[in-house]
């Protein structure tokens, strides 16, 4: 049993914390595309949302090439932390980060353009700085959108599998979260293991979506 739960635990412990570092890194990002008039703010926005698009498999080849330890990345962390960036830990954390992006940024500042502008009009009229209004006047106003973004970014991670796969491979108990776990179970032909897999997942998601779904509905009108 212990076996069976240790993909689960993995993928929980990886949704976690790419979700909590994902929150603190999405803040800035968010201010710097919100607060940015020039021309290449539509290039902030496609980069950011890229992995919406981008096959994770093009992503996760990308990743292994930047991460390999013959890369300047990867030697770097070798010889200062003496991390493995590949097929490793933290080599998931890396990915997830990447592809999980658009999903905790999009939500929150989308929910922060669609607030009128006298919200910020009113923020520098009292003289607050741009950080100061982020802050404390518009992200307050659009906290279901930051909670949808942090739901999406859990769940989210907890199915990934093409980033994961390339850049984590499947070694037990190191980087065989959940969805890898299906993939090796349908391999070995144990299809009683990739069903309890396959069902967890798919109830995990319904239930991640109703909540979601639940949230939106029962918030006042006209909150973001």
């Amino acid at each position: 049993m212990a076996d069976l739960l240790q993909p689960f635990v993995l993928s929980l412990q990886l949704a976690f914390v790419t979700t909590l570092l994902l929150f603190i890194i999405s803040i800035p990002l968010v201010y710097a595309i919100y607060f940015h008039s020039g021309p290449t703010k539509p290039l902030l926005k496609a980069i950011v949302s890229m992995p919406l698009v981008l096959p994770p498999t093009v992503l996760g080849y990308y990743l292994l090439i930047f991460l390999r330890p013959e890369g300047w990345l990867g030697q770097l962390s070798q010889q200062l932390f003496d991390i493995r960036l590949v097929f490793s830990f933290p080599g998931l954390v890396i990915g997830s980060l990447i592809f999980s992006l658009p999903f905790m940024v999009n939500p929150i500042l989308s929910a922060i353009e669609n607030l009128p502008l006298s919200y910020k009009e009113a923020a520098y009229t009292l003289g607050k700085s741009r950080w100061n209004t982020l802050w404390h006047v518009l992200l307050p106003n659009v906290k279901s959108s930051v909670v949808v973004g942090l739901v999406m970014t859990f769940a989210h991670t907890i199915g990934e599998f093409g980033v994961i796969l390339m850049i984590g491979g499947n070694i037990p108990g190191e980087t065989r979260v959940a969805s890898i776990a299906i993939y090796n179970e349908v391999e070995m032909l144990n299809f009683d293991n990739a069903d309890l897999y396959a069902g967890i997942l798919l109830a995990f998601s319904f239930v991640v979506l109703l909540i979601v779904y639940m949230y939106q509905n029962q918030r006042p009108q006209g909150v973001i």
